[in-house]
């Protein structure tokens, strides 16, 4: 009897356990909160660069090739005048007759502005040619050289002066001169103690100086 009792009594517990434990497990469940799942993928790990690492350098852009200085064209290339010439240019080229080639007054003054045949005292056969230059002094419009056919050299050097009178080239050289009409009214003087010959025209203006 006592042994039905207890049997009796471990199976009531029993029920009031498990109708209990519904009840239990909601109150469970509601009072915990549900922990949080971190999940690590596979793969290796990336470091992380040390605090005191300096930052890579950028690659040096090498240097330009120097590039040359463009040369001068040998037109734009000209001597250096000298003192005699930058002080008289007419008596300079004067000096050179005889002396002088061609290529010599290329050298100075570059290609002539024209050329023009010279002819011998009949006026009808070419004995020389003239070639016509520009004036780097500035001091004449113009000079002209005149070389020789046969022997190639300077024989005459014809100028141009802007403004000067034949008042003004009796006060500087005299008035030893010999004169000859010329054509439209001009007039040649031709000194005899200096090789010089002036053309001038009517009104007294002097056109050109001629030095042999």
């Amino acid at each position: 009897m006592m042994w039905l009792q207890l049997v009796s009594s471990m199976a009531l517990a029993g029920h009031l356990a498990m109708g209990a434990a519904p009840a239990e497990r909601e109150k469970t469940k509601t009072a915990e909160p549900v922990d949080s799942i971190v999940l690590t993928l596979p793969g290796p790990a990336v470091p992380s660069p040390p605090a005191s690492a300096a930052p890579a350098a950028l690659p040096v852009t090498p240097p330009l090739p120097a590039v040359p200085a463009p040369r001068p064209s040998p037109k734009a290339i000209k001597p250096a005048l000298s003192a005699d010439f930058v002080k008289e240019s007419s008596v300079f080229c004067q000096k050179q007759i005889g002396q002088w080639k061609q290529a010599d007054a290329r050298a100075l003054f570059g290609a002539p502005l024209r050329q023009r045949p010279a002819y011998g005292e009949d006026k009808k056969t070419a004995n020389g040619r003239i070639y016509a230059f520009s004036d780097p002094t500035g001091r004449y419009k113009e000079l002209e050289l005149d070389f020789d056919n046969s022997s190639g050299t300077l024989r005459t050097v014809f100028v141009y002066p802007p403004r000067m009178t034949w008042e003004e080239c009796r006060r500087l050289w005299g008035t030893n001169v010999t004169s000859a009409d010329a054509r439209q009214g001009r007039t040649f003087y031709s000194y005899l103690n200096r090789r010089l010959d002036v053309l001038v025209d009517q009104k007294g203006k002097v056109i050109s100086l001629g030095l042999y």
